[in-house]
């Protein structure tokens, strides 16, 4: 087991499976010694445990938790290519997408989830730009769509 899924576990959190793709494209793709994921929503078990707009029928809080179960879904999308998360150099970039309610305001709030949990699990390494955006809708109606861009080591 890598260190930062020791780390995982020590936040009793474990490594899903990757979610797999709902159209034409991979879940993460390496370039150089960059890893980009697509973007990966909220799915436990190939479930969403809730849809609907953050504002609305989904809470910011509710929303928080499915923002860092996005980010667990990032980490094993990132394992896939890179082939061990002890290789992640440094998270370079977090971009979310938070389904809002036309007054929902506070979609840096609900990615805080999602970074959070990357500091948590990484470290310094973790830390990272972001843009937290607020869209009419996302696919099969999730309320929160992260995608994460790291750098790896050469190793």
């Amino acid at each position: 087991m890598s260190a930062v899924e020791e780390k995982l576990a020590e936040l009793g959190l474990t490594l899903p499976e990757v979610v797999p793709p709902l159209a034409a494209y991979q879940p993460a793709v390496q370039s150089g010694v960059y890893v980009y994921t697509a973007g990966q929503l909220p799915m436990v078990e190939g479930k969403l445990p809730v849809t609907g707009k953050v504002g609305a029928e989904v809470t910011a809080e509710e929303a928080k938790d499915l923002a860092r179960t996005c980010a667990l879904n990032a980490l094993a999308a990132v394992k896939s290519v890179a082939g061990d998360l002890d290789r992640v150099a440094r998270v370079v970039k977090v971009v979310g997408f938070v389904a809002s309610a036309p007054d929902f305001t506070g979609q840096p709030g609900v990615l805080n989830g999602a970074s959070e949990l990357l500091a948590q699990v990484l470290g310094d390494k973790g830390v990272h730009a972001r843009s937290a955006v607020g869209v009419a809708v996302l696919p099969l109606d999730a309320p929160v769509e992260v995608e994460v861009q790291v750098e790896l080591t050469g190793a």
